[in-house]
């Protein structure tokens, strides 16, 4: 018998993460992947070069063990609790994404056109990625928080430069999404 794992519905995820973000912000947490990279940079004497990794890294530590939690749960999901890799998409979304070159979408859950190593076989595509993670970081940096921090610890904090950045990162999506992806998928 084939068992069937279907996503927690959102009245179930949704109050969780808000019971979450209340006991991290009552404990005086903060919560964000870009964090952990300063954790990490900072355990590794980044403090000795630049006054922002200047702090206390030990009282940081829970935030590792999360990543750690993300990444676990993200094999044990993968190997053991996924029953097929088909996503089930609708017909104009299989229509528009082979109208972009994608051989049978929907099939995998990761399109082999994006995700493969194949992806990355010229100096130009590897000076992009490289580019673009420089930009992620830049960005990170400059706006004091990643995409999880802003929209899940800063919008339950109610911090306009959360919603600021929130907005950004929404338009920026969008952009690569409707005005790039077409560009470099034709």
């Amino acid at each position: 018998m084939d068992i069937i794992y279907e996503p927690w519905p959102w009245w179930v995820a949704g109050p969780l993460i808000a019971l979450t973000m209340f006991l991290l912000l009552y404990s005086g947490r903060r919560f964000g992947v870009s964090s952990n990279f300063q954790t990490l940079c900072t355990m590794c004497g980044a403090n000795k070069i630049n006054d922002y990794f200047k702090i206390d890294w030990k009282n940081n530590t829970w935030n590792l063990v999360f990543i750690a939690g993300t990444i676990l749960g993200g094999f044990i999901s993968n190997q053991y609790l996924m029953p097929d890799d088909t996503v089930h998409l609708a017909e104009g979304t299989v229509a528009a994404l082979e109208g972009l070159g994608f051989e049978a979408p929907g099939s995998t859950f990761v399109p082999e056109e994006v995700f493969s190593l194949d992806f990355a076989n010229s100096w130009q595509t590897i000076l992009m990625l490289i580019g673009g993670g420089f930009l992620v970081g830049f960005g990170t940096r400059y706006a004091n928080g990643c995409t999880s921090g802003h929209a899940i610890s800063g919008l339950s904090n109610l911090q306009l430069p959360s919603l600021i950045a929130v907005i950004g990162f929404f338009i920026g999506g969008l952009t690569v999404v409707w005005g790039l992806y077409p560009l470099i998928f034709k």
